[in-house]
Formats: structure tokens, C-alpha cells, sequence
């Protein structure tokens, strides 16, 4: 277990020893998010969980619970004032990425994490039951095979493939006046230009992570505006 490394340092000492329980608290405070998650201990329990599960499962390379909290939790947390509506859906969820840390940070909105690994939800299951998240479902499915009782107001790729792709096999399941958000980190410019129909892109934004030293950007994409919300779901 990996408790030990939450503990405060004791006031007044010298150590390199960066706190992870500081750190996550100072991110959340830098992206003003205090009032949400403030005082909440269930994004570090998810980093417990996760350290956990990543040394027999290989979850995800980075290993350092800093690092997990830099590059995986603060990362996803940066793109919630982009959310749009309540439905949303995280494709290529992998771990629970972005949407756990996004789920409990919003929980008056529904979350729908899909993956087609199994292994990968299995952690995702246990780990929901844990931290008691009642505002999201798995589903377990390649994403051109998922067919979706409602369209989501927002879609959201952190991992999953190129921009053409993402557009490809997921807008069909955006509501009209939706957005999907694809997180990257440089410009990506090649993914950019190799969109047959660049009008789809609204906005690409850049993005500030507490504590990480690397550039990130969201596009921001529309989904098409023809034919109905229950044809695109399906």
C-alpha cells in the first residue's frame, strides 16, 4: 500500500520529497477548482487504486504517484470549464481517463466510459465501487461497434486515435450542438491538415497543467449538423 506516501511533511524540514497530497491540492487550487473537489479524497484514493492495480496490470507506464497525479489526474481536470451538458462519454477510457477524475469533480452529470478492453475496465469496475461513483456506466466496446441509446452532449478522446478517426467514428453519436474534445499535446498540425473537412474544428485551445512542463492542446470539433440526434446515436 502505498498510504504512507500522503502524509504531510512535518513543518519546518528539509527534504526533496515532493508531497503527492500537496501537490494534487495546489493543482486543484491553480485550476480554481477548490470549491468542487476541496478537501475531497476520492481522487487520491483512485491514485492509490491505481498504483495498485499498475504493478501487475501495466495499466499505464507512469509509475511515480507524482507523476499519475501531474500527467493523468490534473491533465484530465484541465478540460472540465470545456464540458458542455450532462451526458457525456469518454472513449478510449483506458484506466478511468479523463473520466473518473471529471466524474467526481462533476456529479450532477451522467458519464459514459468506453473501452474494449476488458482488462482495463475490470480495474475501472472495482475502482468505481471503492470510490461509490454513481454517475458513471462502462461499456465495453471498439467505439465503431458502440451503439448508444442517446446521443452525449459531449464526447470526450484523451488516447484513442488521430482527429480524422475520432471524427470518423464518433460524431455519429454527438448531439446537435454537442462538442467533441480531443486532448493532445503539441499543436497537432499533420492530424489537422489531414482532415478532409477542417470546418469541423471550432477551436483548438491550449492548456495550462499544473505542474507540468509540455504542452497541451484541445481541439475542439462540431458534429455534423445533418439528420436527427436518434440517427446519430445509432
Amino acid at each position: 500500500m502505498y498510504t504512507g506516501l500522503y502524509n504531510r511533511k512535518r513543518k519546518g524540514r528539509k527534504s526533496s520529497f515532493v508531497d503527492p497530497g500537496e501537490l494534487l491540492e495546489d493543482g486543484i487550487l491553480e485550476l480554481g477548482l477548490e470549491e468542487r473537489l476541496g478537501g475531497d479524497d476520492l481522487l487520491m484514493d483512485y491514485v492509490t487504486e491505481l498504483m495498485n492495480w499498475n504493478r501487475v496490470y501495466n495499466l499505464t507506464s507512469v509509475r511515480k504517484p507524482t507523476d499519475i497525479i501531474t500527467r493523468h489526474i490534473l491533465d484530465s481536470l484541465s478540460i472540465l470549464d470545456h464540458l458542455h451538458g450532462d451526458r457525456i462519454l469518454d472513449i478510449g477510457t483506458g484506466a478511468g481517463l479523463p473520466g473518473i477524475p471529471l466524474a467526481i469533480a462533476c456529479p450532477e452529470r451522467e458519464f459514459v466510459l468506453l473501452d474494449s478492453s476488458s482488462k482495463k475496465l475490470r480495474f475501472v469496475q472495482q475502482t468505481l465501487g471503492i470510490l461509490k461513483l454513481d454517475n458513471v456506466t462502462l461499456k465495453n466496446s471498439r467505439v465503431d461497434e458502440y451503439r448508444a441509446d442517446s446521443p452525449f452532449d459531449t464526447i470526450v478522446c484523451r488516447a484513442f486515435s488521430d482527429l480524422p478517426d475520432f471524427y470518423r467514428f464518433a460524431a455519429r453519436l454527438c448531439n446537435t450542438g454537442g462538442r467533441m474534445l480531443a486532448m493532445k499535446g503539441v499543436y497537432p498540425m499533420t492530424e489537422v491538415e489531414s482532415l478532409e473537412d477542417k470546418s469541423v474544428i471550432s477551436d483548438v485551445v491550449s492548456l495550462k497543467v499544473p505542474g507540468l512542463d509540455a504542452e497541451r492542446h484541445l481541439v475542439i470539433m462540431q458534429p455534423p449538423v445533418n439528420g436527427s440526434d436518434a440517427e446519430r446515436a445509432e
